[in-house]
């Protein structure tokens, strides 16, 4: 079981903040805080439910939010259980076993999840629910969301410093809203250090069609393209496989991918999606866990990028090299400080 590394600075303040959660909406009345130790106690009593929208194993996205989540589990001592789906449509039934089985706190996933959660989070009122990685508007339901473009902005910028052709592409899952974040704020990021530079930009239309995806990055490395981006979930393994054999650099999602080919992956954008299963789990267990949303971004370490924001234990490329990893530092503290503002395209008028 890995050690969660990722400190959301944010969600402390906000527990801090928020103190004891007294209200009756379905959330952890259980957890005493008197001076005898009885927290631990009677959080041992808890148990919560881990509904993952696919297979262990298909998308580290999900590996990392369990291995979060049952550190926190350890840590807190609580019974956390871990639930895989075997495909989309069997989220929701997953949800309501659940909560026939008396799980005291339900953490779900990803927008795939949105419609199965708000059925089931509607017909239970009184049942405590958390979703992480997307929002779910509701009175029991606890969000957890990122702020993916400024990290996507980051990669751009670094993107628009590193071509050599001014030809830089990205294969992304789908032409939906969501997915804006990473394609919007990469464009936008790339054309801050490299105007001149051209985007080219195809869809896969699919979140685990890794022929596809390497399809499309094979297409944009023969238009000239000498860096090109995945964000296409599993797809980015199609990516991946194309920068291989063509000789293109690329970079991963999520978690650190630099290792699988440091060669070709030579940087990564980072979500600390281990982190926010393991803060939600804490905010439950100490009471504090309301209703509403929290984003995380740069500024408390929600989001970034190696080498930047987070360290890797791969050596950086020379291909990359140490002026352009200082120049996206600075753009990174600008947007840390407030002093330059990345906008969230979901919230563009």
């Amino acid at each position: 079981m890995k050690k969660v590394l990722t400190v959301l600075m944010l969600f402390v303040l906000l527990l801090a903040a928020c103190g004891t959660n007294d209200n009756d909406e379905g959330q952890n009345e259980n957890v005493s805080d008197d001076e005898d130790g009885q927290t631990q106690e009677t959080a041992s009593d808890l148990k919560i439910a881990l509904i993952l929208p696919e297979r262990i194993g298909v998308n580290p996205f999900f590996q990392q939010m369990e291995d979060g989540a049952m550190q926190a589990g350890e840590d807190f001592g609580v019974d956390v259980t871990s639930v895989e789906s075997t495909d989309y449509s069997v989220i929701e039934e997953n949800l309501r076993v659940a909560v026939a089985e008396g799980y005291d706190l339900i953490i779900t996933a990803a927008f795939e999840a949105e419609d199965p959660l708000t059925n089931v989070a509607t017909d239970h009122p009184d049942q405590a629910f958390a979703i992480i990685d997307t929002v779910v508007d509701l009175p029991n339901v606890s969000s957890v969301n990122f702020n993916e473009h400024e990290a996507a902005y980051l990669l751009g910028a670094a993107a628009g410093l590193i071509t050599e052709t001014n030809v830089v592409g990205m294969v992304a899952a789908m032409d939906i809203p969501l997915l804006s974040k990473w394609t919007v704020g990469f464009e936008d990021g790339l054309y801050a250090t490299n105007p001149d530079a051209e985007f080219v930009l195809n869809f896969v239309n699919d979140f685990a069609d890794p022929a596809r995806a390497k399809e499309l990055a094979m297409l944009q490395a023969s238009q000239g393209a000498d860096f090109i981006a995945g964000a296409a979930a599993v797809g980015d393994l199609g990516v991946f496989e194309a920068a291989e054999e063509v000789g293109f650099l690329t970079a991963g999602q999520d978690v650190d991918r630099t290792e699988v080919d440091p060669e070709h992956i030579v940087l990564s954008q980072i979500k600390g999606t281990d982190a926010a299963a393991y803060e939600t789990i804490r905010a439950f267990v100490e009471g504090s866990l309301e209703a509403g949303v929290v984003s995380y971004g740069l500024a408390d370490d929600g989001v970034g990028l190696t080498y930047v924001t987070h360290e890797s234990e791969t050596p950086l490329s020379d291909k990359v090299g140490e002026d352009v990893i200082e120049q996206v530092k600075e753009i990174k503290d600008e947007i840390v400080s407030g002093s330059l503002e990345i906008p969230n395209p979901l919230h563009a008028e």
